[in-house]
């Protein structure tokens, strides 16, 4: 799921004067063991947050959409632990770290605000955790469905949501026209 920052964090975040930078697709904004400097935001398009792994696979850490914070935990880092690669053109706006941490220390709203996005993307990440330990693709739907409150995305993001419960789309597909059918009968 793609997460979108509180409009209390966001209020901060914008107040601060961030600066834009627009990626390309497959354009790299950091690099694993890059120095943390700035704290960014995806402002329009598709950000992946990447961990390369020695023997060549990657796992995909993050897909972040408008509103979401890349590498939020890297604001307490020296360096970043993945990547971040553009999937599509994107807009990112972003701060300095050194502005972000100053925040942090003379602004307490700043610092709860931060501090409340922080806790939601960590019940976010259990959520995701636990729909991707469920046998099965109608077990892991039932479990999005009832942290989305019964709501499914749109039909062109299916494959998305696909993704995100870690099932083809196709098996996805399948159980949505089955779920349809059982109740039309």
């Amino acid at each position: 799921m793609i997460a979108i920052m509180s409009n209390e964090f966001f209020a901060h975040f914008t107040r601060l004067n961030p600066r834009r930078l627009h990626l390309a697709p497959q354009q790299v904004l950091f690099e694993r063991d890059d120095a943390v400097t700035r704290l960014c935001m995806v402002d329009s398009g598709e950000v992946h947050l990447l961990r390369r792994q020695e023997n060549g696979q990657t796992s995909l850490m993050q897909r972040a959409g408008k509103g979401a914070l890349l590498a939020e935990a890297s604001v307490y880092a020296p360096r970043h632990h993945c990547a971040a690669v553009a999937a599509r053109n994107s807009s990112i706006l972003w701060l300095p770290m050194a502005s972000v941490q100053q925040q942090m220390q003379q602004d307490s709203g700043f610092a709860r605000a931060y501090g409340a996005h922080l806790a939601r993307e960590l019940r976010g990440a259990r959520m995701r955790a636990e729909i991707l330990s469920l046998r099965g693709v109608s077990a892991r739907l039932d479990a999005w469905l009832a942290w989305q409150d019964g709501r499914l995305p749109a039909r062109g993001r299916w494959a998305s949501l696909a993704d995100e419960i870690g099932v083809s789309a196709e098996a996805l597909y399948r159980e949505l026209a089955r779920r349809r059918k059982k109740r039309d009968c």
